[in-house]
């Protein structure tokens, strides 16, 4: 009888390198936009309003940008398989005080994988109007794992995971330190 080996996670990205690229990503933003004063930031609820919330604080305190125009979108009942869980799904809060009509319209989200939680979220945002453009900004990119042609205009870094494994974003706001693992299965 073989016995099943249990893999530890591996640590994909330190406390330090998640530093360095959130001040990249802010300063990628910063390059695109100047001012900010088109420009609606969403973080998709509920891990991607973590890499939000950092991008938003760096923005404001380290780089002077006075005011950026945030929201939190829950995807849940947008998703195409929300139907498919045995068990009752719980979404979480939309804080979408805005509009997005003629706005640059940024997606936030930590981990790009197959590409289906974007396009709810595309389907999600035609509720607040018709932005000018939609951008996505994601902190891991799974680049090979994609089922939908989704490709991120913002990337903190690309991994090449297999099926099956599972790419976990922990944040110091819940965890002691930000770290990115991969978990083999």
């Amino acid at each position: 009888m073989q016995s099943k080996v249990s893999m530890s996670p591996r640590i994909l990205l330190s406390n330090k390198k998640i530093e360095i690229i959130l001040h990249r990503l802010a300063s990628q933003l910063i390059e695109k936009f100047n001012d900010f004063d088109d420009v609606v930031l969403v973080g998709l609820q509920p891990r991607g309003i973590y890499l939000l919330n950092r991008l938003v604080e760096l923005l404001q305190t380290e780089y002077g940008i006075k005011k950026v125009i945030n929201g939190k979108l829950d995807i849940t009942f947008f998703r195409d398989d929300f139907r498919r869980f045995d068990k009752t799904l719980s979404p979480s809060s939309t804080e979408m005080e805005l509009a997005i009509e003629g706005k640059s319209v940024v997606i936030i989200d930590d981990v790009l994988y197959t590409g289906r939680s974007i396009r709810a979220a595309l389907t999600a945002l035609d509720n607040y109007g018709r932005p000018n453009d939609v951008q996505l900004l994601v902190l891991i990119d799974r680049r090979f794992s994609r089922d939908l042609p989704i490709q991120p205009d913002y990337t903190g870094a690309q991994v090449d995971a297999l099926e099956g494994d599972k790419v976990r974003v922990q944040w110091k706001d819940q965890y002691n330190e930000d770290t990115v693992f991969i978990e083999k299965r």
